[in-house]
Order: C-alpha cells, then structure tokens, then sequence
C-alpha cells in the first residue's frame, strides 16, 4: 500500500515524517532516509493497530495524471 508521507526538518534539524491520511502517525530521523524509514515502522504499526481492533483501515493512494493541452 502507497501513502502520502510529508518529511520536513524543525526547529533542531530533526527531520519529521507525518503521513496525513492516518492521523497521529508521525515519526522522526538524523536524516531524511532515516526518517522515512522510520515512518514506514510507524505507518505498519499503525495499521496493524487498526486492524486489531477492528477499525477501518484508509485506503492507499492512488494518484492520476491529466495532461492539459
């Protein structure tokens, strides 16, 4: 599954992963890879949370193209 990860670095050059489409999933890294590795822990955990309690889990996303002329 694809979800939409936003990465941007704060205050102390701590990079911060958050992925919007599963609020409160948010992690942290040195680097942006590390944090995008990371966030990939935090969304499996995330969803596998969802699924355990029998919540819904968002769908992935799918994004389109359309060529303008």
């Amino acid at each position: 599954m694809k979800y939409r990860v936003l990465i941007e670095i704060d205050e102390d050059g701590v990079f911060v992963a958050e992925c919007p489409s599963l609020p409160g999933c948010v992690s942290q890294g040195r680097t942006r890879a590390e944090a995008g590795e990371n966030i990939k822990d935090a969304i499996k955990g995330y969803i596998q949370s969802l699924e355990k309690h029998g919540e819904p889990v968002p769908p992935p996303i799918y994004e389109s193209y359309i060529e303008v002329v």
